[in-house]
Parts: C-alpha cells; sequence; structure tokens
C-alpha cells in the first residue's frame, strides 16, 4: 500500500506475473474493500488471492523508529508476518525502505552471525548470465571486514541459485585496484577473501573498480551500502539519460525519425536491455525469511519483475542455502582469523 503509484500499479504487476506463471498464488495485504475492488477488474486473479485485511498504510515520510512502535497493523507488518508464519515464500514491497528493513529484522529476525543484512541487486552486465549481483544496496551505509565477507558469501550464494553460476567469481568495489588502496576495513577483507573463496567454492577477483560493475570480469559486486546505494542511482539515472538522449536525438529532423522507424527492431531491443523495470527487486540478504523490496516507483512492469524474482528465489530453496552459507561464513572468517594471529604470533 505505500508506493508512490498505490496499490493499483501493484495489483497490475500481479497480474502480469499470474498470466507467466501459472504456480503463483498470492496473499494481498491492506483494506479489503479496496483491494477487492482492484483485484476483481483483472480476469482470473481473484481466484488465486488470498486478502489479509490491514487499515495500516506505512508510507514514504514515515520514520523507521516510529514504524517500529507504531506498525502492527499495516499492511507491511502483516506481508512481513506472512513470512515469519510459513503462510508465504516470500514478501514484496514497493513501500518504504528503511521501515521495510526495520520491521523485516524485528519481525524475521537476523540469521545468527550477521551483523548487518545487504540490499542485493542486479546489476545489467556483458556476462552471458546478462547480471551482475551488487550488494549491499543501501540497507547499512557501514561495513567492517567482517560485514563484507559475510555479504561475499551471500552473494555468491544468490549468484549460485538465482543465476545459476557453478562457480560466481566475487570483487570487492575499491578506488583502485592496487593491494595498498583502500580503507582498512576493506584491506583486511581483502587479505581474508582468498582463503576463504578457496573453501567455499568461488573464486576471488580482487579489488574492482566502478567501471567493472557491467563488466564480464566479476559476477558478484560487494561494497558498502552508501557506495552501492549511489552507484545503483547513478546507474538508473544515467540509463534514463540515455534513453532521454537517443528520443531526441531521433526526433531531431524528418531524415532521423525515417531512421528511428528503419532501426525499430533494434531500438526496441536496446530499450529492454537498458530498462531498468526489468532488474527491479533488491532482496533482503541475512534474515529468516525472503524479502524483496521494489521500486517504490514501480508500475506494472517493475512489480511483476519483483514477484518474478521473489518467485524463482522461493521455489530453488533459497533461503536454506543462504543460511548454510552464512553459518560456514562464521567458521571460515574465525579459521582465517586464527591463522592469521598464529602466524603473527609466530614471527
Amino acid at each position: 500500500m505505500g508506493g508512490d503509484r498505490g496499490p493499483a500499479a501493484v495489483v497490475a504487476g500481479m497480474a502480469e506475473s499470474a498470466e507467466k506463471n501459472p504456480d503463483i498464488r498470492f496473499i494481498v495485504h491492506g483494506p479489503r474493500a479496496e483491494l477487492e475492488a482492484l483485484i476483481s477488474r483483472r480476469s482470473g486473479l481473484a481466484e488465486r488471492c488470498d486478502i489479509r485485511d490491514a487499515a495500516g498504510v506505512v508510507t514514504m515520510d514515515d520514520k523507521p523508529s516510529q514504524v517500529l512502535r507504531k506498525g502492527e497493523g499495516t499492511s507491511m507488518w502483516s506481508a512481513l508476518e506472512s513470512v515469519r508464519s510459513g503462510e508465504a515464500v516470500a514478501a514484496v514491497s514497493c513501500g518504504n525502505t528503511g521501515a521495510l528493513m526495520a520491521l523485516s529484522m524485528l519481525r524475521l529476525r537476523k540469521l545468527p552471525g550477521v551483523n548487518r543484512p545487504a540490499i542485493a541487486c542486479l546489476w545489467p552486465s556483458r556476462n552471458p548470465q546478462g547480471f551482475n549481483v551488487m550488494l549491499d544496496c543501501g540497507a547499512d551505509i557501514r561495513a567492517d571486514a567482517q560485514d563484507l565477507i559475510t555479504y561475499a558469501l551471500m552473494g555468491m550464494s544468490y549468484a549460485r541459485n538465482g543465476l545459476g553460476l557453478a562457480r560466481p567469481r566475487v570483487g570487492l568495489l575499491n578506488v583502485g585496484t592496487e593491494d595498498h588502496k583502500g580503507r582498512p576495513e576493506m584491506k583486511q577483507a581483502h587479505e581474508m577473501l582468498p582463503a576463504i573463496a578457496e573453501t567455499a567454492n568461488f573464486d576471488y577477483v580482487g579489488f574492482v573498480e566502478g567501471g567493472d560493475l557491467p563488466s564480464s570480469r566479476v559476477d558478484v559486486i560487494v561494497t558498502d551500502g552508501f557506495t552501492g546505494n549511489v552507484a545503483l542511482k547513478t546507474g538508473e539515472g544515467t540509463a534514463k539519460l540515455v534513453g532521454e538522449f537517443m528520443r531526441e536525438a531521433f526526433a531531431n529532423s524528418i531524415l532521423s525519425k525515417f531512421a528511428a522507424l528503419l532501426a525499430m527492431t533494434s531500438l526496441k531491443r536496446l530499450q529492454k536491455r537498458m530498462d531498468p523495470r526489468r532488474v527491479n527487486g533488491g532482496i533482503f540478504l541475512g534474515l529468516n525469511g525472503t524479502v524483496v523490496k521494489s521500486h517504490g516507483s514501480a508500475d506494472a512492469t517493475g512489480n511483476a519483475a519483483a514477484i518474478k524474482l521473489a518467485y524463482e528465489l522461493g521455489k530453488s530453496g533459497f533461503q536454506d542455502r543462504l543460511a548454510a552459507r552464512v553459518a560456514q561464513s562464521i567458521a571460515l572468517g574465525a579459521a582465517v582469523n586464527d591463522k592469521k594471529s598464529d602466524s603473527e604470533g609466530a614471527a
């Protein structure tokens, strides 16, 4: 209920997803009368929906601290409760990101050993799978060395189960690829990750730079939430700007309009590849349950993409595999630290 476009865009996305995926069912949370009216307009959708009446709405202006105290009875709280009880395999929301993360940690709790959950998003790339995974995209602006290692293992698990990569390549986003560059926590994680990668069956490619985000050099990019969110919003803005420049260029004259008509098929293919709605949906990693954050301004296409992501992760059993990887990260991190301490003591 809390997205910029209201529940109509969410229901439209549900209808689009239902048409493409006959196995999906929905538990829809919000004011019953309003939702029943919207759902009844979509052919065949009502039979696949259970409505949970929730009168309260978390708005984009609500502070997370306020929502934690007064959020019970809202559609966001109700949706997370359905995951907590096992009634739903995943929650999808295009509401207030900070409130959604705060309520998710309150109702679902963090996985044992996770200090800070992360938001992982898909970034269009030149890799065969078409996307790279980047995390954290804004859950927490801070991240120490152990957080970065946990992010690496959670991102690797996401790439393995969500993108089908048997041996993902992981890189740390830094201001340069040289070993001496970066903050102390970045350098510490960089020193520990090669040994962890060998045991956890992924390839650590070292430091990567901003230009590597859409490249084929890496599959998983690890960073703190501040850097990741700035990169994500910059990428979305750049894609939108390039699209506007292209429309202006092809509308400049009669000849350019004719050229656009001749190239229509190729232009539509390019537009589809650049469309940020296709990769809408950031997954909250590190919780006892799957939560997908759809963009606040998402339309039907964007919400359908977020629902598809939640559906595919639920079908793959991703949550159980992720929990196993987090437990492994704790053990591996402790083992590497012990080994490092022994070496320093011997020296």
